[in-house]
């Protein structure tokens, strides 16, 4: 009994260390890092999140970050936090970057998440930089159990399906919807278009390729902005290829909102 007292004891002066030097006042600068914080950190760790957090058209936690600040990713509204930890992309915002660094704040930069291998390296990153490495594992396990249940088609020739967007552009090899399309039972179709991860195809090559699906984020019929324009035209409305809409909120980022935008692609597809 008293070497389990005393190995008890020890435990906890272990966990009391990692949460005393865990940051305590954290900083998101996007929508990705959102996701994770939200699902990892302590609620008064975080000092905000990212400008658009609350937006329920982009973000998979805009329900729960009502509950948190918000702040826009520039050094004038990020440094009056005084935050000790700023979780964002090294893509974005160079000089903000370069700018906070000058102050000594620290940086923890997330690239895009392309698969489900990058939201695992990811989310143990952050969780470990936050202090919750027992928090990573636990939303590890949560996520590939989801993934697991997920159905997926079993031809001997999967259907044909390109991930059309706005401007024209398709996703290939190499992209986290790419992954999706391929767990669910899906060819995507982008390989025969492009040889890189992102390409802008014309409209008559995906009315001539006649793909089996067409896979658009939300239901664009009833917008009408330059962006959208194309994914309107009666060209493609004519195209006899079956749509399939994903919520914008579950495919702007990877990490926890993973799982749910495979599952919808997965019951897209089944109910056609």
């Amino acid at each position: 009994m008293k070497v389990t007292f005393v190995l008890a004891a020890l435990l906890l002066c272990v966990v009391q260390a990692v949460a005393a030097g865990a940051p305590r006042r954290i900083v998101s600068t996007n929508l990705c890092a959102d996701q994770y914080l939200i699902a990892l950190a302590d609620k008064d760790q975080i000092a905000a999140l990212s400008e658009y957090a609350r937006d329920p058209a982009l973000s998979f936690y805009a329900r729960e970050a009502q509950a948190y600040p918000t702040v826009r990713g520039n050094a004038e509204g990020i440094l009056p936090l005084k935050p000790d930890l700023i979780v964002g992309s090294p893509s974005r915002g160079l000089q903000t970057r370069s700018l906070l660094k000058r102050f000594g704040l620290g940086i923890l930069d997330i690239g895009a998440d392309n698969s489900f291998a990058d939201i695992v390296e990811h989310t143990r990153l952050i969780a470990d930089a936050i202090g919750h490495p027992g928090r990573g594992a636990a939303l590890i396990a949560k996520m590939q159990a989801q993934l697991a249940q997920i159905p997926a088609l079993h031809a001997a020739a999967p259907p044909t399906a390109v991930y059309y967007q706005r401007q024209g552009f398709v996703t290939g090899p190499g992209t986290l919807m790419d992954e999706m399309m391929r767990r669910v039972g899906l060819s995507n179709m982008a390989i025969r278009f492009a040889d890189g991860t992102l390409a802008r195809v014309d409209l008559e090559t995906i009315v001539s390729a006649q793909p089996d699906f067409i896979i658009f984020t939300n239901d664009r019929r009833h917008i009408r902005d330059w962006g959208a324009m194309l994914l309107n035209h009666p060209a493609l409305a004519a195209v006899r290829s079956k749509r399939i809409y994903v919520p914008d909120n579950l495919t702007v980022c990877g990490g926890p909102s993973y799982p749910p935008a495979t599952a919808a692609l997965s019951r897209a597809l089944h109910a056609n």
